[in-house]
């Protein structure tokens, strides 16, 4: 099949999820002289803080470059996790036992509070928890995967139970990997519907939204901040930076911090349900044991594949990217080798140089960003917690407060290793490691 072939005839480079759910449209209006809380970003994050203080009775005003949620809070493939990446040793090395092990509680307790926030708002966001399938890549993988669960450590038990490659297909239809791992815990969703019920929420509680009116510059200025912005400037008592993949300038310390890297999705044009179910026989989400992971799923009306991963060494369009994750996604499922791909998109993921997230405050002004490809629940959940930390309750402290949120020299932003990087981990991934 020729490459211009493996597009549909409706093929679309946005991401499936802006069919059904766009970004809402807001009335243009004038930016106001000042407001108490501004908060630059309007993903997972801002819109959780803004919820958070608008309901604190904080006007709230909420800042995007471009639309409303269209950075990864509308792009991502919808997988809920609730681990964090780093190990309980590493972590012991740099911060203790004590806090090492609150920190990893931390992120599962971002999973609880999902599921809870989900059912006590009442969000229709396709919340499916029907948990995940780790594939192990390799009988190492297996092996290394199965004496983890086996060994875990107490306070950070979570359910799980391996499953033979022998019975792999009652969990996924593919013989190309070593078995695997359930973990019932984990969902998915509809990460569009949840952004635009977010905004729904934030909206009822006061809070004011202005899309197209990115942040130029923020200054100090007496006991609070200058935003100038494309609108126009405004001040404010209090500044939220929510722009995880989407750091740039106005913030350098922040920039310094975060490393942006391009996740692509496809989503492939309808299939036949029987042919899904075949592939999702219990409708998880799928992640493999490889150091560049793919991640996959059903999508919510069980009729097309969505499939995610890093498949360049650079930063291209979905277009280019398409071809290459459409290949490996027939390599895991043969019987679907002559699938057209209806939508290509990518996001930037934000990830930092300790591999998790940070939330604080620097100069004056409030952050939470480097959710390291967990965004979903973690984003959410700092989000909650830095606007109750602006509010000033005692409910959004978090032991990551006492973490270093740390750079390396000569990094401004820019991730010039990242394509030595994908090399060594392709080179793990095919040796073995």
């Amino acid at each position: 099949m020729q490459v211009q072939d493996i597009f549909s005839e409706d093929y679309q480079e946005k991401p499936y999820w802006w069919d059904i759910n766009p970004a809402p449209q807001i009335p243009d209006q004038q930016l106001p002289a000042r407001t108490e809380v501004a908060i630059v970003g309007s993903g997972y994050t801002g819109v959780c803080a803004a919820i958070q203080t608008a309901r604190g009775g904080r006007e709230t005003l909420v800042l995007d470059a471009d639309r409303l949620g269209w950075g990864c809070s509308s792009r991502n493939g919808g997988q809920i996790s609730n681990t964090l990446k780093p190990s309980l040793s590493t972590l012991t090395r740099k911060y203790g036992a004590d806090l090492a092990l609150q920190i990893l509680q931390e992120g599962q307790r971002s999973m609880t509070f999902i599921r809870d926030f989900i059912a006590e708002e009442q969000l229709d966001c396709d919340f499916r928890p029907k948990g995940k399938f780790r594939a192990a890549h390799n009988p190492a993988q297996y092996e290394a995967m199965a004496k983890k669960y086996a060994n875990q450590t107490k306070g950070l038990e979570v359910e799980a139970h391996m499953v033979p490659r022998s019975e792999q297909r009652s969990e996924i239809g593919t013989d190309a990997y070593f078995g695997g791992a359930v973990l019932p815990e984990n969902a998915a969703l509809d990460p569009a519907k949840l952004q635009n019920e977010l905004l729904d929420r934030a909206h009822e509680a006061g809070a004011t939204f202005m899309s197209h009116c990115g942040v130029e510059n923020i200054s100090r200025e007496g006991k609070g901040f200058r935003l100038r912005t494309a609108k126009g400037e405004v001040f404010a008592d209090d500044v939220i930076i929510a722009t995880s993949g989407y750091t740039g300038e106005v913030t350098p310390w922040l920039r310094r911090r975060v490393i942006p890297i391009g996740s692509y999705m496809i989503a492939t044009e309808e299939l036949p349900p029987d042919t899904v179910r075949e592939m999702f026989p219990n409708d998880r989400i799928v992640t493999d044991s490889r150091n560049l992971v793919y991640y996959y799923r059903a999508s919510p009306d069980g009729r097309r594949v969505l499939f995610g991963g890093r498949v360049c060494l650079t930063e291209t369009d979905p277009r280019a990217s398409a071809p290459l994750l459409r290949k490996e996604l027939i390599a895991l499922f043969p019987q679907i080798s002559d699938v057209r791909v209806s939508h290509s998109w990518m996001g930037f993921v934000d990830f930092t140089f300790d591999s998790m997230p940070h939330v604080g405050k620097h100069d004056g002004m409030y952050y939470a960003m480097g959710y390291c490809g967990s965004g979903i629940a973690t984003a959410t959940y700092l989000g909650t917690r830095v606007g109750q930390q602006l509010l000033g309750l005692p409910e959004g402290r978090t032991p990551l407060d006492e973490t270093r949120f740390s750079t390396r020299p000569f990094y401004t932003g820019n991730p010039w290793f990242l394509s030595q990087s994908i090399r060594y981990y392709r080179w793990k991934d095919a040796s073995g490691r």
